[in-house]
């Protein structure tokens, strides 16, 4: 796979995300297909932060450990990353004084990176700008490096900044005085291949991509207390309230706001909340509460690594144990997790229409990685997924409803349920234990028959949950992985990277994490001898179950839990290393 990776590096508040979004939105135009994401300390200001961009002809869904070139606003840019780039790779930095770090030429020349200086700060000021303008100077000179059109740059620039037409002008300058350095001198540029059309492909991140969904499966009612990073969700679904009509409410604590969502879904009213791990312990209460009443409850967990405060700005998948354990006693949930856009937008949809149908509680697991990444898709196909909101509402079935219909005991487990008020027979939703028509009890006969009648429900819903997805060769593979979440982007771009060299991989990915399809695993393992598990956890929590329901042990654990996610690179290394090439 022909790709090209470039970071910008520097310290939180000196425009990165503005080059990020200049880059990107020019080499989209360009016809590119691409990945970016971030990686940022919890601070407002300060720190090492960057932006990763990587891009190519054919779709680039993860990001590598090592790049072909690094752009170093600052000191502590240029120096902790010239080790991630590829030997014979491109250093543009403006530090002033790197004659003085000695270690800079000695790390260079080991790897054979080619350094590219140029006197940024000078030239900002020099035309009318300041010290941050360092980013737009570079950015002319990396544009120069990649063997693009100026005016293809300052296309995105303008659009950038418009709002400001002052300093548009001098950032204008800036990058055209950075493409046209004459302190540069010659400059091997980059053979970079482009398209011979430009495709149709959206540019957007996870964050976007679920409140798209949600919105598209009729949300009304969005309740949270900001917790990163599901706080994005909170931002854009408020920002676009006034054109959807959603009621947006940020409370004073995730208690508040699961409560809020069970009594609103108790109405008929679509709502759901967003919180990360520690939000979330907070809110288990109510899951049960919501078990137990069979009141729908949508709630998204933005993974983020723990315990405790852990790493907020940094990405995991450690929550799966939580979401199928969490809250006291034992009633039927159902946990999804999103892997890329496209998953966010429809698995969203997907959990609002089992909520309903099966009167449980959902939760659906995103991470960091999938929510704040962009990447260019294919639009969105809309009106795709019915909503299903598991409602009595006709009007004749309404008027012959007796309370003892709330809760009947029925073989699938599901009884009826109506708005309160549509009908003129009500029911009681207790969180005591009750019988059929929500009536306290504490009858050993009802207790036992209204719990066996709950938990009827996950062999239901577990009858009719999609079945996880085989990605690459379907059988007979030289390796293979099962994992969820993200995992899923970085092993789409392994299978076509290695099938090229001769390696067959297949990668078995699940959405829908429990009630586990393990018969599907089975299966796998069977059809498949070198079976190896993927997971952003220390644990491979996925793996446990794995192995614990199929009775089958895994040949090795591809496991990360520093915060990271899974890079191009290292995945293809881990294969290599066991498996030869055929080419």
């Amino acid at each position: 796979m022909e790709r090209t990776a470039i970071k910008i590096a520097g310290a939180s508040g000196m425009g990165l995300l503005s080059i990020g979004h200049i880059i990107s939105r020019a080499l989209k135009d360009l016809g590119f297909y691409m990945t970016i994401d971030r990686e940022y300390p919890s601070l407002i200001m300060g720190g090492s932060s960057n932006v990763q961009i990587e891009f190519g002809t054919k779709k680039v869904r993860s990001l590598s450990n090592k790049v072909d070139i690094v752009v170093a606003l600052d000191r502590s840019g240029l120096l902790e990353h010239i080790t991630s780039i590829k030997k014979g790779g491109i250093l543009i930095h403006g530090y002033e004084r790197h004659n003085f770090i000695p270690e800079l030429k000695n790390l260079a020349d080991k790897n054979g990176v080619n350094v590219l200086y140029l006197p940024a700060r000078q030239i900002a000021k020099s035309l009318g700008g300041s010290s941050v303008m360092v980013n737009m100077v570079l950015l002319g000179l990396l544009w120069r490096v990649l063997g693009f059109d100026i005016n293809e740059l300052r296309e995105e620039v303008n659009r950038q900044f418009k709002s400001k037409p002052e300093l548009l002008k001098i950032d204008l300058k800036c990058i055209n005085a950075g493409y046209k350095a004459k302190e540069i001198g010659e400059i091997k540029q980059l053979d970079i291949k482009k398209n011979s059309k430009v495709p149709k492909t959206l540019l957007i991140d996870g964050t976007m991509s679920l409140s798209l969904g949600a919105i598209h499966s009729g949300l009304r009612n969005y309740y949270a207390y900001p917790m990163s990073p599901a706080s994005g969700i909170l931002t854009y679904i408020a920002k676009t309230s006034h054109e959807t009509g959603i009621v947006v409410k940020q409370v004073e604590d995730e208690i508040t706001a699961v409560q809020m969502v069970i009594g609103s879904m108790h109405a008929g009213s679509r709502s759901m909340t967003a919180t990360s791990g520690g939000g979330y312990d907070l809110m288990t209460e109510s899951v049960s509460l919501s078990g137990i009443t069979e009141t729908p409850l949508v709630i998204v967990i933005g993974q983020r690594p723990g315990p405790a405060t852990g790493l907020p700005t940094w990405t995991c998948q450690g929550d799966l144990n939580l979401a199928i354990h969490s809250a006291h006693g034992e009633f039927p949930r159902a946990v999804i997790a999103c892997s890329d856009q496209e998953s966010s937008f429809e698995l969203i949809q997907h959990a609002f229409n089992i909520a309903e149908v099966y009167q449980i509680p959902v939760i659906v697991l995103t991470e960091k990685e999938v929510l704040e990444k962009y990447s260019t898709i294919n639009p969105f196909k809309q009106k795709s997924i019915p909503i299903k909101r598991g409602l009595v509402t006709n009007k004749k079935e309404l008027e012959n409803l007796v309370a003892a219909d709330r809760f009947a005991l029925t073989e699938s487990g599901i009884s009826k349920r109506w708005i309160p008020g549509s009908s003129k027979n009500y029911y009681y939703a207790n969180g005591d234990e009750h019988y059929v028509d929500g009536t306290l009890t504490e009858d050993g006969e009802h207790v036992r028959s209204m719990m066996e009648k709950r938990m009827r429900k996950e062999k239901t819903l577990k009858n009719n949950i999609p079945e996880p997805i085989i990605h690459g060769t379907k059988n007979k593979a030289d390796i293979s992985f099962i994992g969820w979440g993200s995992s899923k982007t970085v092993m789409l771009d392994v299978i076509e990277e290695l099938k090229d060299e001769g390696v067959n991989i297949n990668y078995l990915h699940y959405d829908y994490v429990w009630p586990i399809k393990e018969k599907a695993a089975i299966k796998f393992f069977k059809e498949n001898k070198n079976v190896h598990l993927i997971e952003n956890n220390f644990k491979g929590q996925l793996g446990e179950h794995m192995e614990s329901l199929t009775g089958e042990k895994f040949k090795g654990k591809l496991l990360k839990y520093n915060g990271r996610p899974f890079y191009f690179d290292e995945v293809v290394s881990y294969i290599r290393k066991r498996v030869k090439s055929k080419r």
